[in-house]
């Protein structure tokens, strides 16, 4: 598999004598295993999943590509232990995961190599039975928007539309949001990541929904702006704007751009219309087991797109006092530009 190809040139690259991963997601990433506790070692000639007496029959079950191997006491000291034992001296580690006494212990009997973000940029490229899993996650968020908008109307508290929003979301085959859904009404849409609150909703507010669905571990994340009874002038102009800008970055970024680069393209239909001030964050990241993930489009980022990454598009315009409105879609880079996965009207929408 291209995955453990990866793993082995890192492993070549570095002259290690194993990987050892622990955090959750490169953990479920590289060997299907979902339970909550376990370490990887992967070695040149043989891969071992370590977890205790509760995983047993599911560790090998879904890990069909690695050997079990039941722990004994602690996980830490017990891995090490089994390290020791095939003679393992120099490993890589996920270094902005493990903790403090974590690499202390791993230290004590081992040439210890940080790995930051190695086992993620591995993860970047969706292979089709991911994008399969991220495009039913797209798809209940798509419906759960549709639904939502039948529901909503002034009167109701943001709690209330969240709560139905995502118990929707479940009723479709969701195992439940991919992060905590924003509901933002009112004076409150200046707040980029304004949860959802006790604030009722007026007549007359522009709300923000930002949510996502997991769907067999894997995630999507939309965003949409609407009014409730009527929008003011200013707001509708901002949402012009808005969705100005995420047209335009829809259909002019693709491969072989920067991060940095893709950002501008939506930043600066922004900032003719005198609103950059307003838009404080990145355009958009990666997504996939988890929702935030590489890569960036943001100011500061160099990576290069490739075909095969996915990245959400969210252009936002913020005014203290006032409101905002963000759009969101999530696309995967292709050779000839960016696919939409999330389809959503983005008409603006009065209920």
């Amino acid at each position: 598999m291209i995955k453990f190809d990866k793993v082995q040139q890192l492993i070549e690259r570095e002259n290690l004598d194993a990987l050892l991963v622990m955090n959750g997601y490169n953990r479920r990433y590289l060997s299907n295993f979902t339970g909550s506790s376990g370490a990887l070692v992967i070695t040149p000639k043989g891969r071992y999943l370590i977890s205790d007496f509760r995983y047993k029959a599911q560790g090998a079950e879904q890990a069909q590509d690695f050997e079990f191997v039941l722990q004994q006491g602690s996980l830490l000291d017990f891995t090490a232990s089994f390290m020791k034992s095939k003679n393992i001296k120099r490993i890589g580690f996920e270094g902005e995961h493990v903790n403090y006494n974590t690499y202390s212990r791993i230290k004590e009997d081992f040439d210890t190599v940080p790995l930051t973000g190695e086992v993620e940029k591995i993860r970047l490229i969706k292979t089709e039975a991911e994008l399969d899993l991220i495009q039913k996650a797209c798809e209940i968020a798509d419906q759960s928007y549709e639904y939502i908008l039948t529901f909503v109307k002034a009167g109701m508290t943001e709690l209330e539309v969240k709560n139905e929003l995502e118990a929707y979301m479940t009723k479709l085959g969701a195992s439940g949001p991919s992060f905590d859904t924003i509901v933002a009404s009112g004076h409150r849409g200046a707040l980029p990541h304004g949860v959802a609150s006790d604030k009722v909703i007026e007549s007359g507010d522009m709300v923000t929904l930002d949510f996502g669905a997991y769907y067999q571990g894997y995630a999507s994340d939309i965003t949409r702006t609407f009014g409730v009874g009527s929008v003011s002038p200013e707001m509708e102009k901002i949402y012009n704007v808005v969705l100005e800008s995420q047209l335009k970055a829809l259909d002019e970024i693709k491969a072989g751009m920067s991060g940095k680069e893709a950002d501008a393209v939506a930043r600066d239909v922004i900032s003719a219309h005198g609103y950059g001030d307003n838009f404080g964050h990145s355009l958009g990241h990666g997504f996939g087991l988890e929702v935030h993930e590489l890569p960036g489009l943001a100011q500061k980022s160099t990576m290069t797109l490739e075909p095969g990454m996915c990245v959400t598009v969210e252009p936002g315009i913020y005014v203290d006092g006032l409101g905002g409105v963000r759009i969101e879609d999530d696309t995967l880079v292709t050779e000839s530009g960016l696919k939409k996965l999330t389809h959503s009207s983005k008409k603006l929408f009065i209920v």
